[in-house]
């Protein structure tokens, strides 16, 4: 996707037409050529703007014309206008309604990147993504809901991928469904590259490696994975940063999104993650999984340009460092 001047006007995207005819156009057969590299006069008929929308490929086609079913597509002066940041309706929205109807306080993580199109949030340790099950409260989701209830603007926001309850780090939303029509492809096609850091067990002897074994469920545990050749396709690739008497610091890159992949990797090759007693981890200098989000890199779903959202160290991390270093001296 090319990068395009645009301008939020409420619930309208507005563009100048020009902007978008810079695009090539894909290739269809000749007979459709002419219409295809003509830009509709203004006023023109809303079909004939979604054709020639549909024949820029700038945006996905389920998307343009799902507008064009609900009157959301229009020419008027000198701008093409796109229904491209609908609210939902809070009263009826089951997010937004859990919202309203739990005040009480919550913890309010921070931003790390925001615009029209889409946010991205610091989930701390301890604070599931979504709810899990019937009447959970306190999730992530809540989070960015409120964050845009605080604003007037009750966009339908929708986490891209998530975290385990008890992992830190940047987690990605999307505001609108352009947004996550185009970063959902973006998951599929492994262009999000997320980053880990992670205290293991033990020293790892490798300055580096790839972990690739596939990952399915256990049948004996019903939260548990494990390492099976029926599984799906897993690769993990680690880096060691630093080695202590007893364990490892590690920065991990994921390749696939596994339920649970680093922790069942890396227990896999002898180094379960410090606190991870679910995959065989010492729980006696943290309660939880050591496993942080350092950095989420993703194209972003206007522009196409690449987007870094960085988390600073949390204080859990520190904090076992610190014991892990007064251990080594």
């Amino acid at each position: 996707m090319q990068k395009r001047p645009y301008r939020r006007n409420g619930q309208w995207l507005e563009l100048l037409p020009a902007d978008l005819a810079e695009a090539p156009a894909k290739d269809t057969d000749s007979n459709q050529h002419t219409e295809q590299l003509t830009i509709p006069e203004a006023g023109s008929h809303p079909h004939l703007v979604r054709q020639w929308l549909l024949a820029r490929s700038l945006f996905p086609a389920k998307w343009i014309n799902r507008l064009f079913s609900v009157g959301g597509i229009k020419w008027e002066g000198e701008l093409i206008r796109l229904l491209a940041f609908p609210p939902v309706d809070p009263a009826v929205d089951p997010l937004y309604r859990k919202v309203i109807n739990n005040r009480h306080s919550v913890q309010e993580p921070k931003v790390l990147y925001e615009d029209d199109f889409c946010l991205v949030l610091n989930k701390p340790a301890g604070m599931p993504v979504h709810e899990s099950y019937a009447g959970q409260t306190g999730t992530l989701d809540e989070a960015a809901a409120r964050l845009q209830l605080g604003k007037d603007d009750p966009l339908p926001v929708r986490h891209i991928h998530r975290l385990d309850d008890d992992t830190s780090g940047p987690v990605l939303y999307a505001k609108n469904d352009l947004a996550q029509w185009v970063l959902d492809e973006a998951m599929r096609e492994k262009r999000i590259d997320r980053r880990y850091l992670a205290v293991v067990s033990g020293r790892v002897k490798k300055p580096a490696g790839t972990v690739n074994a596939p990952i399915g469920k256990d049948r004996h545990h019903s939260t548990r994975r494990r390492v099976t050749p029926s599984g799906d396709a897993a690769v993990t690739h680690y880096e060691t940063v630093r080695t202590f008497p007893n364990a490892s610091l590690v920065r991990l890159q994921l390749e696939t999104g596994r339920t649970h992949q680093i922790r069942v990797h890396m227990s896999h090759i002898g180094h379960p993650l410090v606190g991870d007693k679910l995959y065989g981890g010492d729980s006696r200098l943290l309660p939880h999984q050591a496993l942080h989000g350092e950095r989420l890199l993703f194209p972003h779903p206007w522009s196409g340009e690449m987007v870094e959202a960085a988390s600073p160290q949390p204080d859990w991390l520190a904090a076992l460092l610190d014991k892990l270093n007064e251990r080594t001296n």
